[in-house]
């Protein structure tokens, strides 16, 4: 579910935080796409549709990360 952030504009996350979300959508970008490679090794048709419905989950996830990343202010560290 991707949410509307335009009405939670003007926050602040801080340097860490966001550090950590960027390396979680390194994550889901590498997961997803070894996932989706592996649907072409798959042979059970639920199998394959669990393996795609996982790669379109991570992709998801990684959308949703990525947009809250762009629309937040970095804080300034104290």
């Amino acid at each position: 579910m991707i949410t509307n952030l335009a009405a939670h504009e003007g926050f602040e996350i801080g340097p860490r935080f966001r550090r950590t979300i960027e390396e979680r959508i390194e994550r889901l970008e590498k997961d997803a796409a070894y996932d989706e490679a592996q649907v072409a090794r798959l042979e059970g048709e639920d199998h394959i549709r669990r393996q795609k419905r996982l790669v379109a989950l991570q992709r998801s996830e990684d959308l949703r990360m990525s947009l809250f990343v762009d629309n937040a202010q970095a804080r300034l560290a104290m």
